[in-house]
């Protein structure tokens, strides 16, 4: 009875304590603390990091926001296409947007830059930024930024009104497009280079009817990594991401497409069942991304763009069926947050 006592005693002095204003408001002040002077990805050692801001499709996924890549390459910080909810998880997960040195655009489907706007604004905010966001793109990434800057032109008076020229300096609210030629096929050309050794290459990946579709490649001191963009299963990419540490590579399940389309027509829906069979025909199935993957000899496979949904744990392993039997390295089916962290080769 008296172990019993206290027992009810701690409960009650913990239940207390928790409700206690102060309490909670020192545990407040440490969460901002640490938000404003730490950064998940900036504070890791030398090398590159990868984080997935956005593992999924534009199908709604508690797992998966749309697509996001977050690439740090020593201390510089990058985007590959900036889907829905991508600059929100980059706060959610520990990076400050403020460093964000680039996006880069891969294609113009809306799921990979409906979040652009978002990105911007908070980029601008958070570092107080005096040059707008550069976005780096094929041809068509000029169309999609004036776009986003005609929408946004509003809100950011608004914001320079109100927070003041210091927090919101009018000349670095918006974004800068700085489109580049589409390369040929076969050819990797440069997009970025800096001195400490990083170079951000492009390449040509087949998604058609999007003709303007590419994917992106980092070089920085020794290590290799691979962003795919939205693709069938490409030589193109093989070519390029040949020796790669990690290749980040799309994916859909025909599979569980074909059954979705079934259900759908089964109750009436066509255009759902239409769409479903429709978009397995301009997307790598994950069998195909592993065999890219092999014939490309990377070291680690790590799956994103990830459709459709996988709401439960039984559907993610009818997406990976099939995977381990063409590539025998590492695999990671992305989620929101999933990092992948690859040292610098001395």
């Amino acid at each position: 009875m008296i172990a019993t006592a206290v027992a009810l005693g701690l409960v009650a002095v913990v239940w207390l304590v928790w409700r206690s204003e102060t309490v909670v408001f020192v545990l407040l002040d440490r969460m901002v603390a640490d938000a404003l002077t730490s950064d998940a990805l900036g504070d890791l050692p030398d090398g590159i990091h990868v984080m997935l801001c956005g593992a999924g499709s534009p199908l709604p996924d508690p797992k998966r926001s749309g697509t996001c890549v977050a690439v740090q390459a020593g201390t510089r910080l990058y985007v590959v296409d900036a889907g829905t909810n991508g600059a929100r998880n980059l706060g959610r997960f520990g990076v400050n947007a403020g460093r964000v040195e680039s996006v880069l655009l891969t294609h113009a489907h809306s799921d990979h830059f409906d979040g652009l706007g978002e990105l911007g604004m908070v980029r601008w905010l958070n570092g107080s930024h005096a040059e707008p966001l550069p976005v780096h793109g094929p041809p068509v990434v000029a169309e999609v930024v004036a776009g986003f800057n005609r929408a946004y032109a509003p809100d950011i008076g608004y914001r320079t009104a109100h927070q003041g020229s210091r927090v919101a300096p009018p000349s670095g609210g918006g974004l800068r497009a700085i489109p580049f030629p589409l390369p040929a096929d076969g050819q990797l050309a440069t997009v970025l280079e800096r001195p400490e050794g990083l170079r951000i290459s492009v390449f040509r990946v087949s998604h058609e009817p999007v003709s303007e579709a590419v994917g992106y490649r980092f070089d920085y001191k020794g290590r290799i990594v691979v962003v795919s963009g939205d693709t069938v299963k490409s030589a193109n990419l093989i070519r390029h991401a040949q020796g790669a540490d990690l290749l980040v590579h799309e994916a859909l399940s025909d599979r569980i497409a074909d059954r979705i389309a079934s259900a759908a027509e089964a109750v009436g829906a066509d255009g759902p069942a239409r769409m479903m069979r429709d978009i397995s025909s301009y997307h790598a199935t994950p069998v195909e991304a592993a065999e890219a993957a092999a014939e490309a000899g990377v070291g680690h496979l790590l799956f994103y763009h990830i459709a459709p949904a996988l709401p439960v744990s039984a559907l993610e392993r009818v997406f990976l069926s099939g995977v381990a039997d063409v590539y025998d390295g590492p695999v990671t089916l992305g989620v929101d947050g999933t990092t992948v962290s690859l040292s610098v080769v001395e």
